[in-house]
């Protein structure tokens, strides 16, 4: 059993930022870094599949923006590097979240340094900027928004309101960094800015073409190809309704629980399996 779990949970790193080696989550030694163990942001960030499922689900509700797609499109190497793309967005939430202070701090200092060289235009011709105060907010409430739909389907259900509107207060922290305004901090506020953005969301061939590729994006080995599949599935259905039929991926509704007990398992699965988790090093790191 030792083996399968080893070999699980190698196949859990190779996804990840882990697989860079370039972010050292043991040290250094008492470091809380910009949250603390205390926080919500750690309690949500802390589970591979909840965060798998949000993160790809996020995505597919950031490229529903015009202006963001564009930016990806035409400055991103994803359409050709899709794994390399979820192991650095990895790296960038495992850091920011679980890393010290200094390496917390140097990971938004790189990401504000990439955003300004993210310019052009648009299709349409309307210029966007990745430095955008604007877009900005769009790319961190649909990502966290879906980071906790995540958390809340498939591991804590009957989250207090409270705590969930404590994450969004917390989180906001990195949006703001990064040179986001006017950032939702609580679920009724996201639930409102999401409402007002929607006249602004399309889905073309481009987010289409994302789609795609969303569905043939390699995995580093054969085993992990069903689940590959899977929690593209389940990142569908994580979707609000109105952003799935948008995209024309609406599921069928006998289709949607099955999805999710077979998420369940395989999150049940993976928790026994991973025991050097960022967020496991992490709290080793604090460890008196």
């Amino acid at each position: 059993m030792e083996s399968l779990r080893r070999q699980i949970e190698k196949q859990v790193h190779s996804l990840t930022g882990a697989s860079l080696g370039v972010l050292d989550l043991d040290q250094p030694r008492g470091d809380a870094g910009l949250f603390g163990p205390e926080s919500m942001v750690w309690e949500v960030h802390a589970d591979f599949t909840a965060m798998m499922v949000g993160g790809i689900s996020a995505l597919l509700l950031q490229m529903l923006h015009p202006l963001a797609l564009a930016g990806v499109w035409d400055h991103s190497s994803f359409r050709q590097d899709m794994l390399g793309r979820l192991r650095r967005t990895s790296l960038f939430i495992a850091g920011t979240t679980y890393g010290g202070l200094h390496d917390a701090e140097q990971l938004i200092d790189k990401v504000r340094r990439i955003h300004l060289q993210v310019t052009g235009s648009a299709p349409d011709g309307r210029p966007y900027s990745a430095s955008d105060p604007e877009l900005l907010t769009w790319v961190h409430v649909s990502e966290v928004s879906q980071f906790l739909a995540g958390y809340l389907r498939y591991v804590d259900p009957q989250l207090p309101v409270a705590e969930q509107d404590r994450y969004y207060r917390e989180v906001a922290l990195i949006a703001e960094r990064l040179g986001a305004q006017d950032v939702p901090q609580s679920a009724q506020a996201v639930a409102d800015y999401l409402q007002r953005l929607r006249p602004q969301l399309l889905c073309d061939e481009r987010t289409r073409e994302v789609v795609r590729l969303l569905y043939a994006a390699p995995m580093p080995s054969i085993l992990a190809k069903p689940f590959g599949n899977l929690m593209l599935q389940a990142g569908v259905d994580l979707l609000p309704d109105w952003a799935s039929d948008l995209l024309g991926e609406r599921q069928a509704a006998w289709r949607r629980p099955l999805i999710r007990a077979s998420v369940q398992r395989t999150a049940n699965l993976l928790r026994w399996a991973v025991s050097n988790s960022a967020a496991q090093r992490a709290r080793r790191r604090l460890a008196p």
